[in-house]
């Protein structure tokens, strides 16, 4: 069955649902307008979550969702990192996600989140790294301390099958045509 747009629409919304974009710049305004974290927290997350459906992809880069995520990763507030880079890996499938990750200055922060020691903000740098290295910007990914960070969550399979898998599979996409 093919849905027109307006079909689509309206699956992903509920019959009486807010549009998508006006719901994302509702949850844009309420992180831009607390104070509180742990709202913060929620309403970052919530961001992230829409972060995988390519539909949103076009209103999260009208709202400067990928550089909210990209601010969200220099905060101390851990949970906050997390979830950036969470968004970030959801959507960096896309090439032009891929490509504002990049303008704004997201691979060298993708690259702290290795060393984090929350493991879901590890897995989230693993896979956006895994979408994100091209030919344009592998240098900057691939220097000698990425990979061998890399290689070492690779063979770390027995504390993390996760990490080893993630890593595995970028060393396997990026490393073996080298």
């Amino acid at each position: 069955m093919i849905f027109t747009n307006e079909q689509r629409q309206q699956e992903r919304t509920g019959k009486y649902g807010s549009p998508r974009f006006q719901y994302l710049q509702e949850l844009v305004t309420q992180f831009q307008n607390t104070t509180d974290e742990e709202t913060k927290e929620r309403i970052l997350a919530n961001l992230a979550n829409f972060a995988y459906d390519p539909y949103n992809y076009n209103f999260l880069r009208q709202l400067n969702v990928l550089e909210l995520f990209l601010d969200c990763m220099t905060e101390p507030n851990e949970k906050l990192v997390e979830f950036g880079v969470g968004g970030i890996c959801n959507c960096c499938a896309d090439q032009a996600n891929v490509a504002i990750v990049s303008k704004f200055g997201g691979i060298p922060l993708i690259i702290q989140c290795l060393s984090s020691p929350v493991r879901n903000t590890v897995n989230y740098a693993l896979g956006a790294l895994y979408y994100i290295c091209n030919e344009f910007n592998k240098e900057e990914i691939l220097k000698p301390e990425v990979v061998d960070t890399i290689k070492r969550y690779a063979a770390a399979e027995e504390v993390s099958a996760s990490f080893s898998n993630l890593a595995k599979a970028f060393l396997d996409k990026h490393l073996s045509k080298n």
